[in-house]
């Protein structure tokens, strides 16, 4: 995962030996000999093996790049190449390094374990990108990232293809890079926490090697109270109140030239995001003075007022060579057509923008902090829906999309699990063909990626347990895991509505995962069952995982009141051992072909229907299915 774009599959498999060795021949140069260390130190981490890490002329794995890298790494680099997996050897060739670097990280996707040892499938793989814009948005603005959590997630990209790495430094929360220049910024709204240039460079260089780009982003003129706190002249009105920059005054503008010019000579990347969004133009309309100004150059209203703005930020961007990337709102009448447009709004307005001569990338769908489900986020694709419609010419302008990781409701501790596995599928839809959509596929292989991102360094598979031990006290929390294995989070914004306070992230919506795979696998054997198509073990394994919910109350119960941290999962074990008892009802009765007591029935539906709301802000997912069961079976005509 990602697919690959063409496949031919071989006779035997490779069997990876204690002798196992892989040599770089053709071009060469020193983040090809780091990736083939790299190579076999995850493989290591996999099979147990320890492989030598010399290079021998007897190596059985050969990877030949064909020319160097460009010395800073560009949009549209050829990314292609060609695997050739024998019983005997291993060939992988390509154009570029960054070929070889995506040809490897196919390699250890494939190998398993199998009665023969660690090996892989002999097979012939032609591959590369259908987007060249392949990204993931992390977000040190609403709160600071460690370097370290970083890294492991420019790990977990390499390991996925994903190449484009969206750093935001800034929002009303928090400026939390250094600036030389401006030291203010950190030394007043950064709380402490920021990054050093250095470890910008070295982020950049980390990065690098693991082919991917680094663009960061510093949204203006809203989202920047924080830039209030060290320069309160460039606040629209009051510093302690107001949403964003003044575009009226020239002081402004000289301020964020000195700035940019700063950060375009710290980010080789050629893309500079400027932000754009979510600006309120009544805050400019309302200012008597800034109202005079817009009188006075006849802007018609705050939001040209905001297009002006953008139109001088555009050119300081471009005065130093860089191209400027920018929110949905950044598109206005007079933007330049170099401005790369970044979609939030969705499909129809990525669309709008390739017609009018903009490239655009899309995020519209791909917000993995709103907790949907890796098959949601699948099935967007950048150009469906209206892009589906463009010609051919208006089509190349849609560059690709980004998955975006807001931490807003989200801590570094935990966004391991927002951001894994679930984002391997979306790098799946920016990398494989567009007719690579069927859900179960990539279910059954989001499941072995999700193992072996582990290897790479990102920690989503045990957060869950990590955040269970700190909330109950207890080194082994067997019956509160039992619980948070069928919770979700709300969907979308509905956390954020029954849940004001996210200053600490310790609670149980902050634990459990995203898309809890228990409750998927249940919700699919629902599904058999009720269309006559479970075999005897999906029967087998719906009556156990009931039984267990419906018996785990009992254990859990006592142990809740212990934690301020538990108490509030008391109605939440309690209604789903109530919802698993009702599904065991409704599976004996669609087992024997029994009906249910009307009135039995109508409260069951009843009881299971308030199940399926957020409860304690967490979604009890077994409740759905239950009622799914529940639907199938037959209504007595006369009451038990």
């Amino acid at each position: 995962m990602p697919l690959p774009a063409h496949v031919t599959r071989g006779q035997g498999e490779f069997v990876i030996q204690t002798s196992f060795t892989i040599a770089i021949t053709g071009h060469n140069e020193p983040r090809l000999e780091r990736a083939r260390q790299r190579f076999l130190d995850i493989l290591t981490r996999e099979t147990g093996i320890p492989f030598s890490r010399e290079v021998s002329s007897q190596a059985v794995f050969i990877a030949k790049a064909e020319g160097p890298s460009v010395e800073v790494q560009k949009l549209g680099e050829d990314e292609s190449y060609r695997l050739v997996i024998t019983s005997a050897d291993v060939q992988l060739t390509a154009l570029s390094p960054l070929g070889i670097l995506h040809g490897l990280q196919t390699f250890l996707q494939l190998v398993g374990v199998t009665p023969r040892g660690f090996s892989v499938p002999a097979v012939a793989i032609e591959d590369s990108p259908r987007f060249p814009w392949r990204g993931l948005l992390i977000d040190s603005g609403h709160r600071f990232v460690p370097v370290a959590a970083v890294k492991r997630n420019l790990d977990g990209m390499e390991a996925v293809k994903l190449n484009v790495l969206h750093w935001r430094f800034a929002d009303d929360q928090g400026f939390h890079i250094e600036s030389k220049k401006l030291p203010l910024l950190q030394q007043k709204a950064s709380g402490g926490l920021y990054y050093t240039q250095e470890e910008v460079r070295e982020v950049i260089a980390y990065a690098r090697d693991r082919g991917i780009r680094v663009m960061p982003e510093f949204d203006m003129p809203c989202h920047t109270r924080s830039w209030f706190l060290a320069y309160p002249e460039l606040a629209s009105r009051g510093a302690a109140d107001s949403a964003g920059f003044d575009p009226s005054k020239e002081s402004t503008y000289k301020l964020l030239a000195t700035f940019i010019g700063e950060m375009a000579a710290l980010f080789p990347d050629a893309y500079f995001h400027t932000g754009g969004d979510e600006c309120d133009p009544k805050e400019w309309e309302s200012n008597p003075r800034i109202a005079q100004y817009m009188r006075e150059h006849k802007f018609a209203n705050g939001a040209a007022l905001q297009a002006m703005f953008t139109g001088r930020v555009e050119k300081i961007v471009a005065a130093n060579k860089k191209i400027m990337v920018g929110w949905d709102e950044v598109l206005q009448p007079n933007t330049p057509k170099d401005v790369v447009i970044q979609s939030w709004r969705g499909q129809a307005s990525l669309a709008d923008a390739a017609r009018e001569g903009y490239r655009g990338v899309l995020s519209w769908g791909y917000y993995i902090d709103l907790n949907q489900s890796a098959a949601e986020h699948y099935q967007v694709d950048p150009m469906g829906d209206a892009a589906a419609k463009l010609t051919p010419e208006q089509q190349a302008r849609i560059l690709g999309g980004e998955a975006t990781m807001w931490t807003d409701i989200v801590s570094h501790e935990n966004m391991d699990n927002r951001i894994w596995p679930r984002t391997a599928a979306i790098a799946e839809r920016f990398w494989s063909p567009q007719e690579v959509r069927d859900l179960d596929s990539m279910y059954a292989r989001l499941s072995v990626v999700s193992q072996k991102l582990s290897y790479y360094g990102p920690r989503h598979k045990v957060v869950t347990e990590e955040f269970l031990e700190r909330m109950s006290g207890d080194p082994d929390p067997m019956a509160l895991r039992v619980l948070a294995s069928v919770l979700q989070p709300p969907r979308l914004y509905q956390r954020q509505e029954l849940r004001s306070d996210f200053t600490a992230i310790n609670r149980m919506d902050d634990a459990v995962e995203p898309e809890s795979e228990t409750a998927r696998q249940f919700d699919e054997i629902c599904k058999r069952i009720v269309a006559g198509k479970a075999l005897p073990a999906d029967w087998q394994q719906a009556r156990a995982w009931l039984t267990m919910w419906r018996d785990n109350d009992a254990k859990l119960q006592p142990e809740l009141a212990r934690s301020a941290l538990t108490q509030d999962l008391a109605p939440v074990s309690k209604k789903l051992a109530q919802v698993a008892e009702i599904g065991l009802g409704a599976l004996n009765a669609l087992e024997h072909g029994e009906p249910i007591a009307a009135t039995r029935r109508q409260e069951s539906i009843a009881l299971v229907q308030s199940a399926e709301k957020p409860v304690s802000v967490l979604l009890i997912m077994p409740a759905a299915s239950v009622q799914r069961l529940l639907e199938a079976t037959k209504e007595a005509s006369v009451q038990n």
